[in-house]
C-alpha cells in the first residue's frame, strides 16, 4: 500500500486514506484477500491518530471493500471486484445513452464529473 497523508491538504486525513485504499483496490494493486495493516500500525506509519485510520477502514467496510475477520485482521473483500464490475456495466450503459443523445465525449464526462462531486 502506498498511502501518503498530506497534513496541509484541504482533504481530511481519513478521506485521503480511504480514497487511496479504494483506488488501490479498484486498480487491482490491492488484490482480494490482501491483509491490511492493523489500525494502530497504519496510524503509526502515517503519523495520524488511530481513530483517523479506523474511520477510513470503517467507511471502506460499509461499502463492502474491506472486511474485518475478528482477531485475524482486516482484508480486501471480494465485494470490491463485484463493485468494480457493476460500475463498469453502469459506465458502459451511460456511454451508450450519452452517444444516443448526441453528447460529445467532453459533455458526457462533464456530467459524470458533476455527479461525482455531489
Amino acid at each position: 500500500m502506498r498511502i501518503h497523508v498530506d497534513q496541509n491538504s484541504d482533504v481530511p486525513p481519513f478521506e485521503q486514506i480511504r480514497s487511496t485504499i479504494a483506488e488501490e483496490i479498484s486498480s487491482g494493486e490491492l488484490a482480494v484477500g490482501t491483509k491490511l495493516p492493523t489500525v494502530r500500525a497504519l496510524a503509526t506509519e502515517l503519523g495520524v491518530a488511530p481513530n483517523t485510520a479506523a474511520k477510513a477502514y470503517r467507511e471502506l467496510e460499509q461499502v463492502g471493500l474491506l472486511e474485518t475477520r475478528g482477531r485475524a485482521g482486516t482484508f480486501v473483500s471480494d465485494a470490491g471486484d463485484q463493485a468494480a464490475a457493476r460500475a463498469a456495466e453502469a459506465a458502459a450503459y451511460y456511454a451508450q445513452v450519452a452517444r444516443a443523445l448526441g453528447l460529445s465525449r467532453s459533455e458526457a464526462l462533464a456530467i459524470v464529473q458533476a455527479a461525482l462531486k455531489s
